[in-house]
C-alpha cells in the first residue's frame, strides 16, 4: 500500500526522470540489490526475531546518521532548526528507551 501511496503521489507531484545509460541502471540496479536491498532484509530478520521496541527506538537514529554525515562531508549545515531536531530524536529515543512494556494478559479459555 505504501508503494501504490508513493506511485500516486509521485505522479501527481513529481517529474518522472529514467536513468540514462547503462552506468546509471546499474547504479539503481546495484542500490536494490545492495543496501536497500540488505536493509529491507535486516529490518525484516530484527522485527520477527530481534527486540521489536530497541529496533523502533534504532530506527529514528538512521536520520540523524544522514544528517551527520551531510553536515561532515559539507553538504548540510548545522542550523539551529537541525540541531534541535537532533536533539529531539535523541531525547525522544532515550524516552523510547526506557518505557517498560507491559505484558500482554493472555486470552481466557473459551468454554
Amino acid at each position: 500500500m505504501t508503494a501504490v501511496l508513493a506511485l500516486v503521489c509521485h505522479l501527481i507531484w513529481e517529474t518522472t526522470v529514467w536513468p540514462s545509460g547503462w552506468v546509471q541502471w546499474a547504479g539503481v540496479l546495484g542500490l536494490g540489490l545492495g543496501p536497500v536491498g540488505i536493509a529491507f532484509f535486516t529490518w525484516d530478520y530484527g522485527v520477527k526475531h530481534g527486540n521489536i521496541q530497541l529496533l523502533g527506538t534504532l530506527a529514528y537514529s538512521a536520520p540523524l546518521i544522514s544528517v551527520v554525515l551531510l553536515i561532515a562531508a559539507g553538504y548540510g549545515e548545522a542550523t539551529g532548526a537541525v540541531i534541535a531536531a537532533s536533539v529531539l530524536i535523541v531525547l525522544g529515543s532515550l524516552i523510547a528507551g526506557r518505557v517498560k512494556r507491559q505484558p500482554v494478559p493472555e486470552p481466557e479459555a473459551i468454554h
